[in-house]
């Protein structure tokens, strides 16, 4: 039995070393540590001095890590959204540990939760396969027809400006 190299990652990831690395610099600082009593994974302590160093090496930018929470509102967010927001689409998939933190329930009629039970973190937003299930399908259209709807009210608003 051999253990996961954690240096080896089969499905690559490229995409994660510029776009979140860096996002996790400029806005999400997202500090993780852990146990070997309490975790199967190597015991580690978060350390922000070396984040900071490397942020800073690698893109020239010192991490916010307090700026989520003010941008957002902290777990505030809600009544921020619904008081300078709209059109948002939050996608959870239940299967998902990060919805716990979602929005899963509608705002407003322009900031709207499709959640589904069998959905993990943004499956819906990966490139449709033959073997996409039903319910994966349905999400995605019911995800086109309201950014469609949203469009549509955008042009007839516009029109009208123009036409006037």
């Amino acid at each position: 039995f051999e253990c996961f190299d954690l240096d080896d990652d089969p499905q690559g990831t490229n995409g994660w070393n510029w776009q979140g690395q860096f996002f996790a610099c400029t806005e999400m600082v997202m500090p993780t540590s852990s146990s070997k009593n309490t975790s199967m994974f190597p015991a580690y302590d978060y350390d922000y001095a070396s984040d900071e160093e490397w942020c800073l090496e690698n893109y020239g930018v010192k991490p916010r890590p307090t700026w989520i929470t003010t941008e957002f509102g902290g777990h505030g967010f809600k009544h921020a959204l619904k008081n300078f927001g709209s059109n948002i689409i939050f996608s959870n998939g239940l299967l998902d540990p990060w919805s716990g933190g979602s929005v899963l329930e509608d705002i407003s009629e322009t900031i709207v939760a499709l959640v589904t039970e069998k959905g993990a973190h943004h499956l819906d937003l990966r490139a449709a396969t033959a073997e996409d299930p039903d319910w994966l399908v349905e999400q995605r259209a019911a995800e086109v027809k309201l950014i469609q709807s949203w469009l549509d009210q955008y042009l007839d608003k516009k029109r009208k400006v123009f036409d006037m």
